[in-house]
């Protein structure tokens, strides 16, 4: 993920770049660069590292100038280094700041040299520059250049784009990868996200799949759509900033947290899907070659991270033909572990510093593993610092101890490198039932529509959450993929609410748990409509037999009776098999939440626990 800002205006823009991509640097820290229209020349300063580095070089040469360019970059294609660091040149007749990856810039390339232009970078994104160069000396526009070259261009990117051919004017284009106008007075700016241009505009015009925008003097904004027509896009006015020491209208940072995650699943999947495929280049620049070469993979994480680790073995098994180990990272180092050839090694954490997970990381690097891959939430944290690949699973931060989005965005991380591994391995994720790679990438395009609908189901969760006010002892069931998705709501009730609660497999409940089931146990259990959905029914009526109150959160297309006072049934919307353990986190999360309201604790920080665990 990286960060664009781009200005034309009648004042320097160097100073309004700058603090741009200070605000955007959660987007990529490993370098930062910005290019400045000079006396109708190209100028630019590229430095590696974080955006002081860059702004060291600015205080020494300033770049002064009225229309500019700038981005931070968090690599998928080359090294951080000062040539890989955007905006990329060609010669001097072209600049561009691109987010996303090209997935067909070999073939580009090739053709290219062969025309005699000289690459400078590893990176995907020169070859737009040299594209765009060779484009505009048909005399075309710049606009017009960008118009030709983006039908030829395979992926997901947001670009921003200049030429001394036409020193006052700023092109970008969006497909896949966000980008927003600020609009101005006589003046146009352009950002990857709102928030890096609140210090000199609150109006914004999202621009939407295939957009394309044309900023110029005064101001003026000139959008045409995929089909090259002519639109006009609403300007929103951005009210206050979604800041993190601000609850907003609700009542905890957990709830706000909880109806955060459509909103950041879709972050998590931005710039990473294709048509019809993951874009495997998402993790890293050397992740090809490590993913080609991976034969097991042994996942270490810490509490609601191991429970995603625990949904991934399913996923990974079964998708993509890869054996898969999960264990708990405090545990990993303590013994000796056997590492078959082949091994990759994964880390999840929210934070990228938890102390056991880190150790276990630099434990690993000791036994075999062919690299490590880190899924973390922080850029620049430790663990991915310290990892030979991450993916940033981009759920902002998280205020309130629960994990929530934190947790979701891990499964679509972690559903993401199963479909990389599929893909790279050449399996099509093809098992028994015929499901596909495309299919599941189809139903993740659709999955933050699908929770927001989950979530509109708060009230009636609420109402049933009544149940639970006096209950001291919980009992979470769920089978297959869904095991770990009980054991994570059973840890969400029991971190907020403090009622005891415990996640077992629903066909384990002949084998210790069912001497625990009276009429003062609530059992909650999920039952999507897959493959074990009789075998689950068989096991729920072994709690109804015991004399249990069930609660059940089920698909709507999935017929348990709950016409007795001891069955409680909460229909869910469909949702592709394979992700359906995400969707059934959700409504576990509001149960957790309004039990621990009606408790009366403290949702956010609870007691006896911390946030991060940077401690053994």
């Amino acid at each position: 993920m990286c960060g664009i800002v781009a200005a034309v205006a009648q004042r320097n823009v160097q100073g309004i770049l700058l603090e741009g991509l200070k605000r955007l640097e959660y987007r990529g820290y490993d370098s930062a660069g910005m290019t400045i229209m000079c006396n109708e020349a190209l100028t630019r300063h590229r430095a590696v590292g974080k955006v002081a580095a860059l702004d060291a070089c600015l205080q020494q040469e300033p770049l002064p100038g009225t229309a500019g360019i700038a981005h931070t970059r968090w690599a998928t294609h080359g090294k951080p280094t000062q040539a890989n660091a955007h905006p990329h040149h060609s010669d001097a007749q072209v600049a561009v700041v691109h987010n996303g990856i090209i997935e067909n810039f070999e073939a580009h390339q090739r053709r290219l040299q062969a025309d005699g232009y000289v690459f400078t970078s590893e990176t995907d994104s020169e070859v737009i520059a040299h594209l765009l160069a060779e484009t505009l000396t048909a005399g075309v526009t710049l606009f017009a250049a960008v118009q030709q070259i983006m039908h030829t261009l395979g992926g997901a990117y947001a670009l921003g784009v200049m030429s001394p051919q036409e020193p006052g004017v700023v092109v970008g284009a969006r497909q896949g990868s966000p980008l927003v106008v600020g609009v101005g007075i006589d003046e146009a700016f352009l950002a990857s996200d709102p928030l890096a241009l609140l210090q000199v505009t609150d109006r914004f015009i999202y621009l939407e799949e295939g957009d394309m925008v044309e900023l110029g003097a005064g101001g003026s904004v000139r959008i045409v759509d995929h089909s090259g027509k002519a639109v006009e896009r609403p300007i929103h006015v951005f009210e206050y900033a979604d800041g993190v020491a601000s609850k907003g209208d609700y009542r905890h940072f957990m709830l706000k947290e909880i109806f955060e995650q459509p909103k950041v699943i879709n972050a998590a999947l931005e710039g990473r899907l294709g048509e019809h495929s993951v874009l495997a280049e998402s993790f890293g620049p050397d992740a090809q070659a490590l993913l080609a070469n991976t034969r097991q993979i042994h996942i270490i994480a810490c509490g609601t991270s191991y429970h995603a680790g625990l949904v991934a073995r399913y996923w990974l098994e079964r998708y993509a033909g890869v054996p898969v180990q999960v264990e708990v990272a405090s545990e990993f180092r303590y013994r000796h572990p056997v590492v078959p050839e082949g091994t990759l090694f994964v880390t999840l954490s929210q934070s990228g510093e938890t102390a056991d997970t880190l150790a276990a990381l630099r434990f690993a690097k000791r036994l075999g593993y062919i690299g490590s891959l880190a899924i973390c939430n922080v850029p620049g944290s430790s663990l991915v610092r310290e990892s030979d690949l991450a993916l940033m699973t981009r759920a902002g931060p998280e205020i309130g101890v629960a994990s929530t989005k934190a947790f979701t965005t891990q499964l679509v991380a972690l559903m993401l490198l199963t479909l990389a591994l599929d893909k790279t391995l050449g399996k099509d994720a093809r098992d028994s039932d015929g499901t596909k790679h495309a299919d599941i990438v189809a139903a993740l395009k659709t999955l933050p529509d699908i929770c927001r609908q989950v979530l509109a189901l708060d009230a009636d969760i609420e109402a049933l959450s009544q149940a639970f006010a006096e209950k001291h002892h919980a009992l979470f069931l769920g089978r297959g993929a869904h095991f770990p998705i009980a054991l994570e709501g059973a840890l969400k009730l029991k971190e907020i609410s403090y009622i005891h609660a415990e996640g077992y497999p629903a066909g384990e409940l002949k084998h210790g748990p069912l001497a625990l089931v009276d009429s003062e146990m609530p059992v909650i259990s999920v039952a999507p409509n897959d493959d074990l959905l009789g075998k689950l029914k068989s096991n729920l009526q072994e709690v109804r037999a015991r004399g249990g109150q069930l609660f059940v959160f089920a698909d709507e297309n999935v017929g348990i009776d709950d016409t007795e006072d001891d069955v409680c049934v909460l229909h869910l919307p469909h949702v592709h098999e394979a992700l359906a353990p995400l969707l059934y986190t959700l409504p576990l999360q509001l149960l957790s939440y309004h039990v621990a309201v009606l408790k009366g604790t403290d949702v956010d920080q609870p007691r006896n626990l911390a946030k991060s665990v940077t401690v053994e």
